[in-house]
């Protein structure tokens, strides 16, 4: 890729996220890069610092004018370098086209607003695709230790109170893993360090009013860092207690019950297993050579570790108002039964 396009743009800026299982070097032509934004966790540069897995080269044609027409030849073909194509990037995320250009471990992309690409898609995938090469599995879900207690993953809808709950358990006591994203392996969980991105509520009304927050990419957003609010250093690891679907509704009554495995797992299939939730099965498909026993395999495999975690650990629905003190103290007390 250099070869070819070599002297027609020029990396200003790079930083290794550490997202605790693996590493990701990002690379961008703007020296003011917003991509960087998302994580909360970096290798310091240096002698002695872990090489990354992956890179992900992002070069701004406003910053650098680059002819489409010497990156086509060079870009990838398939459903998801197609999408990138018409900016559709995944899920609900579109913006400008661009161009996606994979080799190895390193993948290159050329467009426009590159920053809102790193987390909506090249996060998601490289969890995705870590998982699959690794018999992760990976899961869209946020995660908090109780001391002595082991950890709690809480999944649900959008905007169902999930950021608000962690937060609420944390400043308790819990200590915090993960907002988003968790790699899982038997009964145990990995947390994935990111930036937590909140929006002005009675939660966080006091810490934005503080003016100690950047703004996020949307005007609506905050980013904050966990390690500003949580004094506690978040643990790599730890033994998944309970799996909570988290369905914060004012308008209905208080519930704290234990869910039977068949419709929870229906639940966590469509808005917790990554590969659904975030419609990646192209690009697992393509990642394992578009070989159909290949991803028959993987994909199953994948399914059936999270229906054995869900089958051999409680599993809870909870409508709690993490805000109310007494609420929260009695729910995490029963978190920790």
């Amino acid at each position: 890729m250099e070869a070819a396009l070599g002297g027609r743009y020029t990396v200003k800026s790079t930083a290794v996220v550490d997202l605790n299982l693996f590493r990701v070097r990002i690379s961008s032509n703007l020296a003011d890069f917003q991509g960087y934004s998302y994580f909360s966790k970096f290798v310091e540069p240096g002698p002695g610092a872990p090489a990354p897995d992956y890179e992900v080269v992002c070069v701004d044609l406003d910053a650098e004018p680059i002819d489409p027409d010497l990156i086509e030849p060079l870009a990838d073909r398939g459903f998801r370098a197609d999408r990138f194509r018409g900016g559709f990037y995944l899920t609900h995320h579109y913006g400008p086209p661009a161009y996606l250009a994979t080799r190895g471990n390193r993948i290159y992309v050329f467009g426009r607003n590159l920053d809102r690409t790193i987390w909506p898609y090249f996060t998601k995938h490289l969890l995705t695709i870590h998982a699959v090469d690794h018999e992760l599995t990976h899961l869209k879900a946020a995660a908090f230790v109780q001391p002595g207690a082991g950890a709690s993953l809480l999944f649900g809808r959008g905007s169902g109170g999930k950021t608000v709950f962690i937060t609420q358990a944390c400043l308790a006591g819990a200590r915090f893993m993960s907002n988003t994203h968790v790699l899982t392996r038997g009964s145990t969980v990995y947390g994935v360090p990111s930036a937590m991105r909140i929006r002005r509520d009675r939660c966080f009304e006091e810490i934005i009013a503080s003016g100690r927050l950047d703004q996020h990419l949307d005007a609506n957003e905050y980013r904050l860092d966990p390690g500003l609010v949580f004094s506690q250093e978040p643990p790599a690891e730890a033994a998944i207690r309970n799996l909570c679907i988290i369905d914060y509704r004012p308008d209905r009554p208080s519930r704290f019950e234990e869910v039977a495995e068949e419709p929870f797992a229906a639940f966590l299939d469509l808005f917790a297993f990554a590969i659904g939730t975030y419609g990646l099965k192209d690009d697992v498909l393509a990642h394992l050579g578009d070989d159909f026993d290949r991803y028959g395999e993987a994909y199953a495999a994948m399914k059936r570790r999270m229906h054995e975690l869900i089958a051999s650990t409680r599993r809870l629905y909870i409508n709690a108002d993490m805000l109310d003190p007494e609420v929260r103290d009695r729910t995490l007390a029963r978190l920790a039964e």
